[in-house]
C-alpha cells in the first residue's frame, strides 16, 4: 500500500474482507437455520445469545485495532522484526485475556442469564449454547488476531480463505449436531455451539500454523513469547479504545431496540428486516475501513502521510458511491426488499417507512466506519471510539428520544420535550445522526493529528555509538 496507485490496491485489499464478512452473515443465518427447526424457545435463545457474544467480540476488537495499527506502521516502516514481535506479544495478551474472560463468564454464567431475562426453557436453552460458547471464546480470540496480523502486514485472501472453509465446516456440522441426523444425538442449541467450537479450534489451528509458517509477510517466532512490557503496554494503550468503541455500539444498539419495541411488534419486525438490509453497508464499509486502517498505518511507518490520508478519501469516496447506489434502490423498491423476509402487509408498510428515511442516508454510516478504518490504521484508535460514542450516544439516543416521544424526557440531567413523530421519530433519528457524526469524523480527519502514528521512531546513530 505504500507504492503504485492506490485505488486498485485498496480494491485488491478489501474485497477479500467484504468476502469475508458475507460468509460470516451465511454462518450466522445457517445457525439460525438450523435452530429455527428445533422450536421457537431455541431461536430466542440464540437471539438472546448475540448481544452477549458480540461484548465479549468487542474485547477482541480491541485487540484487532491495535494488532493492525502496529504491525502495519512497523511493516512500512521496513521493520520486519519489530512486527514480528507484535504479532508474539498481541498473541501472549489475547490468550491470557481470553481465558479470564472465559472462565469469569463460566462462573458467573447463571446470573447472567438472569439479567438478561431468560426464564423457562429459554434459561434451559440459552444455558447448553452458552457454557460451549465460554469454552469457544480462546479460539475466536486467536483467529481474531489471526485475522488482523495478515491484515497489517498486507495479507486479507489467506484469511478470507480459512474463513471459507471454517464457515463450511459449521454449515455442514449444523444439521447432524442440531437435529441429530445419522448416528450423532440431537443436542439442539447444544449442537449449534458445539459446531461453531469445532469451526473455531480448527480455524484457530491453521491460522497459528500460517503465523509459524511465516509464508505470508509476518511470521510468530517462539523466542518471542515472552513477555516485551513497552510493547505489550503500546498494545494495550492502543486497543482498550476500540474495546470500549464495540462496547457502546452494542449496547446503544440494545437500547435502540429497547425503544423501537415501545410501538408494538410491528414495527420491531419491520426494524428487524431493516437490520438485515443495511446489512449490506456494514458489510462493505466495515471492509473498506479494515482496508484503509492497513493503507493508512503502512503508510505513516513510511513517512507518507499524505498518501495515507489520500487512502482514506479514496476509500470513503468509492465506498459511498456505492452505498448511494445501495441506498436509492432502497428507496426506489422497499416493498420488493421487504418481502423477501416476510409477506405481511403491516410489516412490509411499516419497512417500506423506514427504507424510505434511512435509505438516502445509507452512505453517511458507510463513510463514517471507513473514516473510522484511517483513525484506527494510524493507532488514534481514542478518535474513532468518540466518534461512535458521539454519533450513538449524544447524537442517535437522544434525538430518538426527542423526536418520537411526546412529553418530557430527562437525559443525563437535560430536560427533553419530545415531538411525538412516533416510530418514525426513530427512524429520522438514526438518519439525521449518520449525517451529523459523518460530516464531525471529517472535519476532524481533515485535522491532520492523526499523522504522528503510534510506532517510535529509533534515534539516529552517531560517531562513537
Amino acid at each position: 500500500m505504500t507504492t503504485g496507485a492506490i485505488t486498485p490496491r485498496l480494491v485488491s485489499l478489501a474485497w477479500p474482507l467484504v468476502a469475508g464478512n458475507l460468509l460470516q452473515t451465511f454462518y450466522n443465518l445457517a445457525d439460525m437455520f438450523w435452530v429455527g427447526r428445533v422450536g421457537s424457545n431455541a431461536v430466542a435463545a440464540v437471539s438472546l445469545m448475540f448481544p452477549t457474544a458480540w461484548m465479549f467480540v468487542s474485547v477482541a476488537m480491541g485487540l484487532t485495532a491495535a494488532s493492525v495499527a502496529l504491525v502495519s506502521q512497523h511493516v512500512g516502516a521496513g521493520e520486519d522484526r519489530e512486527a514480528d514481535n507484535v504479532v508474539a506479544q498481541t498473541l501472549l495478551l489475547t490468550i491470557v485475556v481470553a481465558l479470564v474472560l472465559a472462565v469469569l463468564g463460566y462462573v458467573f454464567r447463571h446470573p447472567l442469564l438472569v439479567a438478561l431475562g431468560a426464564d423457562g426453557a429459554v434459561y434451559a436453552m440459552s444455558l447448553d449454547y452458552l457454557e460451549v460458547l465460554f469454552v469457544s471464546i480462546p479460539f475466536t480470540f486467536l483467529f481474531f488476531v489471526f485475522r488482523a496480523c495478515l491484515r497489517g502486514a498486507g495479507d486479507t485472501r489467506t484469511a478470507m480463505w480459512l474463513v471459507v472453509v471454517s464457515v463450511a465446516i459449521n454449515v455442514v456440522l449444523d444439521p447432524f449436531f442440531v437435529l441429530g441426523y445419522g448416528p450423532f444425538p440431537a443436542w439442539g442449541v447444544r449442537g449449534a455451539a458445539v459446531a461453531t467450537l469445532i469451526a473455531r479450534v480448527f480455524a484457530a489451528a491453521v491460522g497459528i500454523y500460517v503465523l509459524l509458517r511465516g509464508d505470508w509477510g509476518i511470521q510468530l517466532r517462539v523466542a518471542d513469547l515472552r513477555p516485551d512490557w513497552p510493547v505489550l503496554r503500546r498494545i494495550v494503550d492502543v486497543g482498550y479504545p476500540g474495546t470500549l468503541d464495540g462496547l457502546a455500539r452494542s449496547l446503544a444498539s440494545v437500547a435502540l431496540a429497547a425503544l423501537v419495541a415501545r410501538f408494538g411488534p410491528i414495527a420491531t419486525a419491520a426494524y428487524g428486516v431493516g437490520l438485515r438490509l443495511m446489512s449490506v453497508s456494514w458489510t462493505v464499509s466495515g471492509a473498506v475501513g479494515q482496508a484503509t486502517a492497513t493503507g493508512v498505518g503502512q503508510n505513516l511507518g513510511a513517512d507518507t502521510p499524505d498518501r495515507a490520508a489520500e487512502v482514506t478519501w479514496k476509500g470513503t469516496a468509492g465506498t459511498m458511491a456505492v452505498l448511494f447506489g445501495a441506498g436509492a434502490l432502497l428507496f426506489a423498491f422497499p416493498a420488493v426488499a421487504i418481502r423477501v423476509f416476510i409477506p405481511d402487509p403491516a410489516v412490509v408498510a411499516e419497512g417500506v417507512t423506514f427504507l424510505r428515511i434511512i435509505g438516502p442516508f445509507l452512505a453517511f454510516f458507510g463513510g463514517l466506519m471507513v473514516i473510522q478504518g484511517g483513525f484506527r490504521g494510524a493507532g488514534d484508535t481514542r478518535v474513532a471510539m468518540v466518534l461512535s460514542i458521539l454519533s450513538r450516544w449524544l447524537l442517535r439516543i437522544p434525538l430518538a428520544l426527542l423526536l418520537a416521544f411526546q412529553g418530557t424526557v430527562t437525559l443525563a440531567g437535560v430536560s427533553i420535550t419530545g415531538y411525538a413523530w412516533g416510530v418514525e421519530g426513530l427512524w429520522w433519528a438514526w438518519s439525521a445522526a449518520a449525517l451529523g457524526s459523518f460530516v464531525l469524523g471529517v472535519l476532524w480527519f481533515n485535522l491532520g493529528t492523526w499523522c504522528e502514528g503510534v510506532v517510535e521512531e529509533e534515534p539516529a546513530a552517531t560517531p562513537g555509538d
